[in-house]
């Protein structure tokens, strides 16, 4: 690991995170470092502690250890997601098998770190992921409609033919984008520059798998509405054609 550089940063912290891994030289390290940065950190052990800390005092983004002596992160997500939480969520993981990756960002997750990490990484990953879930001001705050489906920017709410779909923060951002440019074919490079950020150093791929995931979502209620323009991109809009 390598160790992130000096910040200045204001007398306020730059975001609250939850660091939830069972390692104590890595939690140390790790709390350790992004509180040396700006970061406001709660530290966690446990599954059952990390949902206890997110209850008791929500966190603008959690950094979620797969390997956890009481459960595994994928249910510690899973019970996030149940409860109502769309707080952003950072997997930390020995594993890099790409099912886990998927597994990881298909139950809700915005990104993956597989160890051993740098912290310089580290951290870049989390401003990334904080800039592009956190409301900006002067973005588009009005709820949206297409057909029968509603966004709720302010609520974070999405609604199809009357039933509530409950969407991840990337999810979220990734239909509202799609929303906001219904009838219109995006690109997947406008895509990733938009949901995911221009710093975005990931695999473009992961476009491909959240269409999936919002398609999966979504289609429960009514037929297709997120459509692939094969060699263009993807557009939001009523086909008839499967």
């Amino acid at each position: 690991m390598t160790h992130p550089s000096p910040a200045r940063h204001p007398a306020g912290p730059e975001a609250r995170l939850l660091v939830i891994e069972d390692e104590p030289n890595i939690l140390e390290l790790l709390a350790s470092s992004l509180r040396f940065v700006g970061f406001h950190v709660t530290e966690a052990d446990s599954g059952n502690g990390g949902l206890r800390s997110v209850q008791e005092a929500p966190p603008d983004l959690v950094i979620l250890d797969v390997a956890l002596p009481d459960m595994d992160g994928f249910t510690v997500i899973r019970r996030l997601r149940g409860a109502g939480h769309h707080v952003p969520v950072i997997f930390l993981t020995a594993r890099d098998a790409t099912a886990d990756k998927i597994s990881g960002l298909a139950l809700g997750g915005d990104d993956y770190i597989t160890k051993p990490f740098s912290l310089e990484e580290t951290v870049q990953r989390i401003r990334a992921v904080l800039r592009r879930t956190t409301p900006h001001t002067g973005t588009h705050t009005s709820a949206m409609r297409y057909d029968t489906l509603e966004l709720d920017p302010a609520a974070h709410l999405v609604h199809r033919g009357g039933h509530r779909v409950d969407l991840s923060a990337t999810e979220f951002r990734l239909l509202r984008y799609l929303m906001l440019n219904q009838e219109h074919v995006v690109s997947k490079a406008q895509i990733l520059s938009s949901v995911w950020g221009d710093d975005f150093t990931g695999d473009p791929a992961i476009v491909e798998s959240y269409i999936s995931y919002l398609r999966r979502k979504l289609e429960p209620y009514g037929p297709r509405m997120i459509h692939t323009v094969r060699g263009v991109g993807y557009v939001l809009r009523l086909d008839r054609t499967p």
